[in-house]
């Protein structure tokens, strides 16, 4: 069946995690910053993630928005920054405003034209959401956000994946679903999904069940893969 709906995961797929650090790290006065800031935004991101994997497990779900504060506290400490509460506002207040990678508006545009249904699936939770898709200016080319707050459980839980359906009314093999992260991405396949994996990074395929229908290193050509 042809592919009518092409759902995106947020966080690393369309928004750039590390930014938040890399560029408060480019500000004057932040020498400190500045020699660390990728490991930093490393293990926040990793943080972050296996958080999200922890409450899903133990049912103890809380919204994306404390995952992410709870994430950077242990990559603060970790560089022994977490007694600087000035740079501890400034990163989150930058994660507010995510730029969007640079192939993303013209991808959703070229998707868009073709008459896709564009839409965002993300443990992000709504205000989160809504200030990057607006930080980034991508908001006019998504007909959806929806976030797993709906359901109260993180990715990969069946359930969120079925939030796509619920919302399109669209079989399962109708939808194109794209994620940075391979476990997502796999998730999703086990699930029905059409997937793409974008793997930025050229990291080993996840031994999990489900596996990506197709991989990229960026989303350039999604629009002609989605065709």
């Amino acid at each position: 069946m042809a592919i009518t709906t092409c759902v995106f995961d947020a966080y690393g797929t369309l928004f750039d995690v590390a930014a938040a650090a890399r560029v408060l790290a480019e500000q004057p006065g932040r020498d400190r910053l500045a020699e660390v800031w990728p490991k930093l935004a490393e293990d926040w991101r990793l943080k972050q993630l296996q958080y999200t994997w922890l409450r899903a497990i133990t049912g103890d779900h809380t919204p994306f928005w404390e995952v992410t504060k709870d994430g950077l506290d242990w990559a603060l400490e970790r560089q022994g920054l977490h007694e600087d509460l000035e740079l501890r506002e400034a990163l989150l207040a930058l994660y507010w405003e995510l730029p969007a990678y640079k192939e993303v508006p013209f991808m959703l545009a070229k998707l868009k034209a073709a008459g896709k249904t564009c839409a965002i699936l993300s443990n992000g939770n709504p205000d989160m959401l809504e200030g990057a898709v607006d930080s980034a200016g991508i908001g006019s080319y998504l007909d959806a956000v929806l976030s797993v707050e709906s359901v109260g459980v993180f990715k990969p839980a069946s359930q969120v994946y079925d939030l796509v359906e619920e919302r399109f009314a669209c079989n399962r093999d109708e939808v194109l679903f794209v994620s940075s992260n391979g476990w997502d991405a796999a998730g999703a396949s086990a699930y029905g999904f059409t997937t793409l994996w974008v793997n930025r990074a050229g990291d080993p395929m996840d031994r999990l069940p489900g596996t990506p229908t197709h991989v990229l290193s960026d989303l350039t050509t999604v629009p002609e893969l989605a065709a």
